[in-house]
């Protein structure tokens, strides 16, 4: 019988450990983490947020957005979404809010620095909003979701840095899914030569002594290292691209 005793042992450890791994590494499983919220007048984001999204990052997601610390990740985090939600359930919903990463920051140990707007939209009431401000930092739980921008095409800002035909740094807006653009290939549309870009800080992707004419703007989307697909857009930045402008790439992606 010991024998047996010590197989059946062996199988109910084994069989921990597996569960044990998969909620490790359960991609729709909440994390537990503390958030703090932008303490300005203004409700929304900020537009000078590390991810280089400027007054889009104030306004993006309705103004729903967040900065992040280690789920910044050098950059790569810029424009990914996630579900946060305070745990007391005196004052919280049980849904939270939807946030966009635009910015990098970190305030006594959390993982959000949320807008005062999206730290609002955790409560259940005005009045509990009001105590959650007052509370400053609060216990919650995360989990990465797909953003969604209903009728948004990916769309390229020309940043206000660049200068026609010297230099040409641009983000990329309105990424829907889960997944990272892990890399940006500029492309020549009539001989289509290709180089990579560089990720000079958050979301800004740039080069000096762009080519001439219309470009072509390649990514690569990536879901955990695993699962990576080169988008290519339909539509090309027109060679007469100016700082500040947009332009629909007539393209999106869910996954």
């Amino acid at each position: 019988m010991a024998p047996l005793r010590w197989l059946l042992i062996f199988v109910a450890c084994f069989l921990f450990m597996q569960s044990l791994g998969k909620s490790e590494t359960c991609p729709d499983c909440f994390i537990h983490s503390r958030a703090g919220y932008y303490p300005n007048s203004d409700q929304k984001g900020t537009e000078v947020g590390e991810c280089g999204f400027g007054k889009f990052g104030a306004t993006l997601n309705g103004g729903d957005v967040s900065a992040a610390s280690e789920l910044y990740r050098g950059g790569v985090g810029c424009g990914a979404c996630y579900q946060v939600r305070c745990t007391n359930s005196y004052y919280c919903l049980d849904k939270g809010v939807t946030v966009v990463i635009t910015d990098h920051g970190i305030s006594d140990r959390t993982d959000f620095i949320l807008s005062q707007r999206a730290f609002s939209q955790m409560a259940q009431s005005t009045d509990a909003a009001a105590s959650l401000l007052a509370l400053g930092i609060v216990d919650i739980e995360y989990r990465r979701v797909s953003c969604s921008y209903p009728n948004k095409n990916i769309t390229f800002k020309i940043d206000e840095s660049s200068n026609n035909p010297y230099y040409l740094a641009f983000e990329i807006l309105y990424q829907q899914g889960k997944m990272d653009i892990t890399a940006v290939q500029l492309c020549e549309t009539q001989n289509f030569v290709c180089k990579l870009l560089d990720r000079t800080h958050g979301a800004v992707w740039t080069t000096t002594s762009p080519p001439s004419g219309p470009l072509s703007i390649r990514m690569l989307f990536s879901a955990n290292d695993e699962d990576q697909t080169w988008v290519v857009p339909v539509n090309n930045i027109p060679g007469n691209w100016k700082p500040g402008d947009t332009y629909d790439s007539g393209v999106q992606v869910n996954a």
